[in-house]
């Protein structure tokens, strides 16, 4: 009798194995799936999409007028994680990068063509998300508590 116990616990045991590994592999596949779907969201809300800066304020000085008129563009080139970016006001054009991680988290912007006007200083640095509800995009420095905050609107 102790000797069927003891089988059929390694048999449950065994059983409880493979269930575990079924379930992480379908964890797997969701979060595959999830990336996609970041990828979708990221090229549908945001590239090739005309923004504004909805609000900025820089150690709780409201900097908002700085960039009235600028419209703002991030397009896509050859990956969702990379591209060129365009801050444009009254038909002058500045031209310059962006750059995503794989989870859209972090955004770094760097407009520096022609050259760098003093607004934009504020704006090219390493920000990440504090939130990606299209329309409005919320951005707080990356990596930092720095009392910065940027929100930019799509148009």
């Amino acid at each position: 009798m102790p000797a069927v116990f003891y089988r059929g616990r390694f048999i449950i045991a065994v059983i409880c194995a493979l269930l575990l590994l079924l379930l992480s592999c379908k964890k797997l596949a969701l979060i595959n799936a999830d990336q996609s779907t970041l990828e979708k969201y990221f090229a549908q809300e945001v590239l090739n999409r005309t923004f504004v800066v909805d609000f900025a304020s820089d150690s709780s000085v409201d900097i908002t007028s700085r960039y009235t008129g600028f419209d703002f563009v991030l397009t896509k080139t050859t990956s969702y994680y990379d591209g060129n970016m365009t801050g444009t006001k009254n038909g002058v054009t500045y031209s310059g990068t962006w750059v995503s991680n794989s989870d859209y988290s972090k955004l770094v912007i760097n407009l520096n063509n022609p050259s760098i006007p003093a607004e934009f200083v504020f704006l090219n640095r390493e920000w990440k998300f504090t939130k990606k509800d299209a329309p409005v995009l919320k951005l707080a420095p990356w990596g930092s508590t720095d009392p910065k905050v940027l929100h930019m609107r799509r148009l």
